[in-house]
């Protein structure tokens, strides 16, 4: 398995590299009648944006904040600007790319991340982020696919298909530039077969990074009001099943990860496993883990599969 921090070393050379996460205050196509309405069933954004990532402030004085929070115990810190929140690109291009061109200009911004949904990257934004690549600083490009199952994507309302994401993928790594994709294990209907088969799906594509994490149910969410309606605080066990969604526990997930990893493309680098909403927002499954701590153990659990494939060897 290759580590994101691997990734980013053979893109940007020695040296400390992090994102710095940004607001421009953009909604989504989904969310405000573009494509559709209400969003994702799983989404509330506040769960994953820092507050150090303020929509009414300036590009430059979100970089600065976040900046500053970093550099204290990292002055020699190069950073990245990753544009997260929402969908990042639902706007006019020409804007996008000003405004990508100042965050490049601020003190020790290195590069560029643009996250964003496969149906929102026009071939026009793309090819002045792959100009911008050539000339100023390295871009790399995440799209939210999700799952590979336009039956899960319909169910979610994620309003695109998995064609959207082997497009955008395709058009992107023609462009030059590297690509990563999101994807989120325990959706509605999902098997563990479905979920694998996403896996080699993605494997098949032409991608240089990939996120995982397990579905959460967040508070002000439309699939929290589902989990609630069927008994999720009384018994969360029973409104997973119900509403046809994987009951992850630490341990499940990440025996389930290391079947990933042995589907996964070797090549690719793996950004995450797991996400953690914050405690006051998140219903279930509460794990009680740092990600860190869930990342370690799962690379024991990977250690030990191997040592002991080897032993029998």
């Amino acid at each position: 398995m290759i580590s994101y921090s691997d990734f980013l070393l053979s893109v940007f050379g020695p040296g400390k590299v992090q994102k710095l996460t940004l607001n421009l205050g953009l909604g989504c196509p989904n969310r405000d009648g573009t494509i559709g309405r209400g969003g994702c069933i799983y989404c509330n954004n506040s769960s994953f944006s820092p507050t150090l990532a303020d929509a009414g402030a300036s590009i430059e004085t979100q970089i600065a904040a976040a900046r500053g929070f970093f550099a204290r115990k990292y002055p020699s810190m190069r950073y990245l600007a990753y544009f997260q929140t929402y969908t990042s690109t639902h706007t006019d291009p020409e804007r996008l790319t000003a405004i990508y061109r100042r965050a490049l200009a601020c003190p020790d911004v290195c590069g560029l991340v643009v996250a964003t949904r496969p149906d929102t990257m026009p071939q026009g934004l793309l090819d002045m982020l792959a100009d911008i690549s050539r000339t100023v600083a390295q871009v790399i490009i995440e799209y939210g696919a999700e799952s590979s199952h336009d039956v899960t994507l319909a169910r979610i309302n994620r309003c695109h298909l998995w064609s959207d994401t082997v497009d955008a993928v395709t058009r992107t790594h023609k462009a030059g530039l590297p690509v990563g994709l999101h994807l989120i294990f325990g959706l509605p209907g999902e098997s563990a077969e479905m979920m694998l088969s996403t896996v080699d799906r993605v494997s098949a594509l032409p991608v240089e990074t990939v996120k995982f994490h397990q579905l959460q149910v967040i508070q002000g969410t439309p699939l929290a009001a589902e989990f609630l309606r069927n008994g999720g605080r009384e018994n969360p066990v029973e409104a997973c099943r119900r509403l046809e969604i994987t009951n992850w526990t630490a341990e499940s997930y990440a025996d389930f990860c290391v079947r990933v990893l042995d589907r996964l493309r070797p090549d690719i680098a793996v950004d995450r496993f797991v996400s953690q909403a914050p405690p006051d927002m998140l219903l279930h499954p509460r794990w009680g883990l740092k990600n860190h701590v869930f990342t370690d153990r799962l690379m024991a659990k990977i250690n030990k599969a191997h040592n002991s494939s080897a032993s029998q060897s």
